[in-house]
């Protein structure tokens, strides 16, 4: 059988029987005690490498399980990403363990888009992530040293609180609508703890060479500056740790604040998660200059996992300070999920998604329904109400990410047209969705006269960027009164505009008869709906 130098040359035997670490367990079990009503009917993986760590955490599950002081056995996952010469030697390795001791084992493989460390983990995550079904939990070995690293890059890196908090203990990771759930028990356990416990167990644990080889800023940390802060306080790592643990602390009621100012600052009617999210700027301004912060981050991070950086915000912020009328200004953040424009428009700041501005450039077609084919059935026995009371879907614009329809309730729009003496041949009543033309002049209820191009935007608040995407509803018919005037030898119609839409607004158009009754009744009668997959 092929071996590699980098595993521990210890023979693979069963370890159920010998000795537990109790500061290990206690750890494990008190984390397990606090998370035990989520963790519940849940399925529970441990990502196992297969160096000292991961198979000290699952040699430990092992124990406590034959002991019955573990109410679950995890399932190893291992992930061959193939960066090693011996990658596939030490794959083996840890699924011949795993049957030594019982526990189920999984090997996956993982393409790594390049050769840094981070890209091989986020292929580690990606791989697994695929692997686990929704609400599952993923065991992490990390410890202590590893989350005193981590502040420490974070630090480097000009975190705020949120990134010095470290990584949690607890965390929901939810990714294209699957969700699964990191546990990471061991964050108060040192690395020297798991290493007398491998050490008194003969762990043939991986010692990958890579790890304390200095080429990466985490690995530089652990070999030339931890050992220096050492000496200074030989508590740093339980220290570090310790101040992780506050500034989540603190970092919960930045959140907590964040998520209230938010309430109020937010245009709830213009809300499209996560394609676009929209500030009343005049309600952020009202806030102290350090809670804009706050909020503008919280407000930007929305739907991603990672926060954006200080300076995006700092620049948002400037945009939002502007008192000039240049709202022309962009700014672009590429985020983890999508990548996303800020723009302003009057009192208004915007975080639109590339997708949703793609989907806006989609051109609109014009429509012709006729109401009299679902107000009547030529079916024997059907009923002719129930049928008009039918919903008749009308698609405006789609593509694989977002759907504009129209719902008409032909039923519901007849009473509309009542005070227009609709002659008796229904079939001529049709109703009409056309892009709104930049010379078409329109009245809104609202307006005192009929406006058309930049006035018309201007009155409505319509963004450059939606302008392309407004449709007026029209009702076109014949009048008896003008098809019984002896001097037309063809009905005359009549096309009455009603309704102006926009993806997520709409105004009742103008009309002395038609706004007899009420106006909202239009609207009841001709709904807009914009659906956005539960995969975005």
């Amino acid at each position: 059988m092929m071996s590699s130098s980098a595993i521990l040359p210890h023979p693979i035997e069963p370890i159920a029987e010998l000795p537990i670490d109790d500061n290990l367990a206690k750890a494990l079990l008190t984390s397990m005690a606090e998370y035990g009503e989520q963790l519940q009917g849940r399925r529970i993986w441990l990502a196992c490498s297969g160096g000292r760590d991961s198979l000290a955490l699952a040699a430990l599950c092992v124990q406590l399980y034959q002991q019955g002081r573990l109410p679950f056995l995890p399932q190893l996952l291992h992930v061959n990403h193939g960066l090693q010469a011996d990658s596939a030697i030490w794959a083996a390795h840890v699924a011949n363990w795993a049957k030594a001791q019982k526990i189920p084992c999984t090997i996956l493989q993982a393409h790594v888009n390049g050769h840094d460390e981070q890209a091989a983990r986020q292929a580690r995550y990606d791989v697994m992530r695929a692997q686990l079904n929704q609400d599952d939990v993923l065991l992490l070995a990390h410890h202590a040293d590893d989350q005193a690293e981590t502040v420490l890059m974070r630090l480097i890196q000009g975190a705020g609180v949120n990134g010095l908090s470290g990584m949690h203990p607890w965390r929901v990771q939810t990714q294209d609508a699957h969700r699964i759930i990191v546990w990471r028990p061991w964050l108060i356990v040192q690395r020297a703890s798991i290493s007398s416990y491998a050490k008194r167990l003969k762990l043939p644990y991986i010692d990958d060479p890579t790890n304390d080889g200095g080429d990466n800023v985490r690995s530089g940390l652990r070999r030339d500056i931890m050992p220096v802060l050492a000496k200074y306080n030989p508590n740093v790592i339980d220290n570090i740790a310790r101040s992780a643990q506050l500034l989540s602390d603190a970092q919960l009621t930045v959140k907590a604040q964040a998520a209230e100012d938010l309430k109020q600052t937010e245009v709830i009617s213009l809300q499209l998660p996560s394609a676009q999210r929209v500030l009343n700027i005049d309600e952020l301004q009202k806030l102290p200059l350090y809670r804009q912060r706050q909020l503008l981050h919280y407000w930007l991070g929305q739907d991603e996992p990672l926060p954006p950086a200080k300076q995006l915000v700092d620049d948002v912020l400037s945009l939002s300070q502007r008192h000039d009328h240049d709202h022309q200004t962009e700014l672009f953040w590429q985020g983890r999920k999508q990548s996303y424009t800020i723009r302003r428009y009057r009192q208004q700041l915007y975080r639109l998604s590339s997708d949703w501005l793609k989907w806006l450039e989609l051109p609109l077609a014009e429509q012709t329904q006729s109401l009299f084919t679902h107000t009547e059935s030529n079916l024997i026995g059907a009923d002719i109400h129930t049928t008009g009371r039918q919903p008749v879907p009308i698609n405006l614009r789609n593509d694989d990410k977002f759907t504009w329809q129209l719902q008409i309730l032909p039923n519901e729009v007849m009473p509309l047209l009542e005070s227009y003496k609709v002659e008796s041949d229904k079939d001529k009543l049709r109703i009409t969705f056309a892009p709104l033309d930049r010379n078409q002049r329109v009245q809104t209820a609202l307006a005192s006269r009929p406006q058309s191009g930049k006035k018309l935007y201007q009155t409505l608040g319509i963004p450059s960027w939606m302008r392309e995407s407004l449709v007026v509803v029209s009702v076109t018919l014949i009048n008896k009164e003008s098809s019984e005037n002896e001097l037309l030898e063809n009905d005359c119609p009549i096309e009455q505009p009603i309704l102006l839409l926009s993806p997520l607004e709409n105004w009742v158009l103008a009309s002395d008869k038609l706004l007899e009754s009420n106006p909202h009744y239009i609207e009841s009668a001709i709904s807009s709906c914009l659906t956005v997959p539960s995969s975005f």
